[in-house]
């Protein structure tokens, strides 16, 4: 039989059926399958794509983990550091340290180094014991630390007191590890008791009262037992760490022995050997480091070592023996080219013919004297000894009929400083009042906010003379806060020679101000980028193509290494040297252009466990990443909607503020850490947190005053105000139909 006998009726017929379906009927039973779509292309579309697309990216992610896990806990990674932090002073750290490092060593008898290569976890650690009292000192421990394993006390447990595990020490440096951006964490509970119902219900009593101080994925370990240090660092070994990203951006060492060479040409300079591992990124020889706590240096040359702590059983036994060893064995030596050494160039040096101008050609001469002319011919009306220049700045009077208008509330008297504020980086005088203002008695007249007070470097107070002083300051930050830039006009001087240097200006938003005007001469020797991000973006790329190029003048990371550091002052190397033996020695990688000056601006409030007034330009501690410098910030406000700024005299607290320094050029985001040392060998305290915020030289801050009265009548568009001047000419001088006050020296 040819064909089939089931009945096939005809399908339904509707509106939104193709052509072919409906003439399919019609269509040879050889030529069905050429019309009919085919099984095999059912794959073949969008949906397959995005199939295809997904399971390339899952690849690319498994090998992106895989390459990572290798590269921090593989054989050729660098030991991981574990900085073990007290919670409270009750918390027995060294007990802790030792069982770690006995477990992690084969051995398990005789004296434990610091770094440990175990065999048994297939692990390189590095364990560190965190001071407790020196904050500093553990600040440069959580900068280099993979894990904080915080360790708390189960003994200090005491149902009268609510902070029992945490003592105020730990929850300061809790906070600033915060502002550093934490890596990951773990917490170890110590002294639970054998009981094993107590013990149980202690721990979770602990973790209960730790768990809001600590990130959602921060695990809780008891840690008494060899079995639970053996679990705890099991799971360490398997653990995925998590850095901060600032870290990441920059080849960095910790210095695991610190040496001095004397230099044999320069008396007062010597060479410092920094040996450890190079982490993050690969270095180069024609590199510029820096180091904490010293500076910027070139190096001489870099040498890479034998490892002493080699992950292979064969060599265990050397490598126990490895502290002992002064001359490692050198691989490789690479040394600096000169064509290609980046030259230390901090400040710029300025042309002193830059700004001359060609002789002018007969056109534009007489251009000039005809505009002298047609300027000498009209007539303006203006305050009695006025100078050009000042006339200069006072607007046509076009719109005088509106004089009598309500003033803006933002409207005042605007400081045009030379400096326009900044305070030098080292040694720079800030000073920019007259001497006549020396005698002014009004209220927090602006000498509150410089460096000429009654508290001067070097001169010898009484203890009753520093109290008045402070009391002084804490009265001041209580009025400027209550009422910001508010200003009574002093007696003995004239008003018109007190606020010369202040313009007025119509609106503090609107107005128009030159960012280049009255700049002095040393503000040409700091660096400006003409577009900072385009600028960033080119230094992280050529960064990242010499990290994978692997060029002959570079060390990978992970390897151990000698840095050989010239020229570094010989007092500044021995005082490295005594500060290696407390807290880890940190020299660190520095991008393109940031070893040269410039002008930093910072986000930065005040901490809430610093109570004293920060007064501007005081002299602040900055830990800006690994670097650390001293400065004399001036703080400002932040104003999106213009582009000038009003300088702040007090950083108050529950706000942000802009600090501005002289500072070497860093690339954001880098985390921000202010410390206030204090007299009489005192600790320094946290002052402030933040972060970089941009670079920018041309940034405008400008010093606001209102001068105040006291009003006596009021009408619809007329008061009369007493005690705003105090004679006749001041009151001639700021005599302006528009209400606008415009005065330069």
């Amino acid at each position: 039989m040819t064909g089939s006998r089931v009945q096939v009726n005809k399908s339904h017929k509707s509106r939104f059926s193709t052509k072919s379906s409906r003439n399919l009927h019609k269509t040879a039973a050889k030529d069905k399958s050429r019309i009919g779509k085919s099984d095999c292309n059912v794959a073949k579309g969008a949906k397959a794509a995005r199939v295809q697309r997904n399971k390339m990216l899952r690849d690319q992610k498994r090998l992106a983990l895989l390459k990572e896990k290798r590269a921090s806990s593989g054989i050729a990674s660098p030991p991981r550091v574990i900085v073990l932090f007290g919670l409270s002073a009750s918390v027995n750290l060294n007990s802790v340290r030792e069982d770690l490092l006995r477990q992690l060593s084969s051995e398990g008898t005789g004296a434990l180094s610091s770094t440990v290569s175990s065999s048994k976890y297939r692990l390189r650690t590095t364990v560190l014991q965190a001071p407790h009292g020196d904050l500093v000192g553990c600040m440069e421990m959580a900068k280099v630390a993979d894990l904080v394993a915080f360790v708390a006390s189960a003994s200090s447990f005491s149902e009268e007191s609510m902070s029992y595990y945490i003592d105020s020490f730990g929850n300061q440096c809790l906070s600033v590890f915060r502002s550093l951006g934490l890596p990951s964490t773990a917490v170890l509970i110590r002294d639970l008791p054998t009981d094993l119902k107590k013990r149980k219900d202690l721990k979770k009593m602990c973790i209960s009262s730790l768990t809001s101080e600590f990130p959602e994925d921060c695990k809780f370990y008891a840690a008494d037992t060899k079995d639970e240090l053996h679990k705890f660092l099991w799971l360490f070994k398997e653990q995925r760490l998590t850095v901060p990203h600032w870290r990441n951006q920059r080849p960095f060492l910790m210095a695991q022995k610190v040496d001095v060479v004397a230099d044999d040409c320069n008396s007062g300079k010597c060479t410092l050997l920094l040996h450890g591992y190079l982490r993050a990124h690969c270095l180069s020889v024609n590199q510029l480091v820096h180091i904490s706590g010293a500076g910027d240096f070139q190096l001489g040359k870099i040498e890479i070592l034998k490892d002493p702590f080699p992950l292979n059983a064969r060599k265990e036994s050397d490598a126990m023996e490895s502290d002992e060893i002064h001359d490692l064995e050198v691989i490789r030596t690479l040394s600096p080219d000169p064509l290609k050494l980046e030259p230390l160039l901090v400040e710029n040096v300025p042309d002193p013919l830059a700004g001359e101008q060609t002789w002018p050609t007969e056109a534009e001469m007489a251009e000039a004297d005809q505009n002298q002319k047609h300027r000498k011919q009209k007539k303006r009306a203006l305050p009695r000894g006025t100078s050009e220049y000042q006339a200069a700045w006072i607007v046509d009077d076009s719109d005088e009929a509106d004089s009598d208008s309500d003033n803006d509330a933002d409207d005042g008297m605007v400081l045009d400083q030379e400096d326009r504020g900044f305070p030098g980086y080292e040694g720079t005088n800030n000073s920019d009042i007259d001497d006549d203002q020396a005698s002014l008695n009004f209220r927090y007249a602006d000498d509150g906010t410089e460096n000429d007070s009654v508290m001067m470097e070097g001169e010898i107070l009484t203890r009753e003379q520093i109290e008045d002083e402070i009391k002084k300051i804490k009265e001041a930050h209580a009025e400027d806060e209550e009422f910001p830039d508010e200003v009574d006009t002093p007696l003995d001087v004239p008003a018109r020679k007190r606020f010369a240097k202040y313009r007025g200006l119509k609106s503090f938003r609107t107005s128009s101000w030159d960012p280049k005007e009255s700049l002095p001469p040393e503000y040409a020797r700091i660096f400006a980028f003409d577009k900072f991000t385009r600028t960033q973006k080119h230094v992280f790329a050529n960064a990242l193509k010499m990290e994978q190029e692997n060029m002959d003048d570079s060390v990978p990371a992970s390897l151990y290494v000698r840095l050989h550091i010239k020229e570094v002052p010989a007092g500044i190397a021995h005082r490295l040297c005594e500060m290696a033996e407390r807290s880890p020695l940190i020299a660190s990688g520095l991008l393109q252009h940031e070893s040269k000056m410039s002008v930093l601006h910072f986000s930065v409030k005040k901490h809430d466990t610093y109570d004293a007034p920060i007064k501007a330009k005081e002299e602040l501690i900055f830990h800006v990443g690994f670097r650390q410098f001293v400065a004399r910030p001036i703080f400002s406000s932040d104003n999106m909607n213009s582009d000038k700024h009003k300088m702040e005299r007090f950083l108050h607290a529950g706000c942000f503020s802009v600090a501005s320094i002289y500072a070497p050029i860093c690339f954001p985001p880098l985390p921000l850490i202010v410390l206030k040392s204090a007299d009489g060998g005192v600790a320094p305290a946290v002052a402030a947190v933040g972060s970089l915020r941009s670079i920018d030289p041309d940034r405008i801050i400008l010093k606001k005053i209102v001068l105040t009265g006291y009003p006596q009548r009021v009408s619809k568009l007329k008061a009369i105000v007493r005690y705003m001047f105090h004679n006749p000419e001041d009151v001639r001088w700021f005599k302006v139909k528009r209400a606008l006050f415009v005065f330069v020296p």
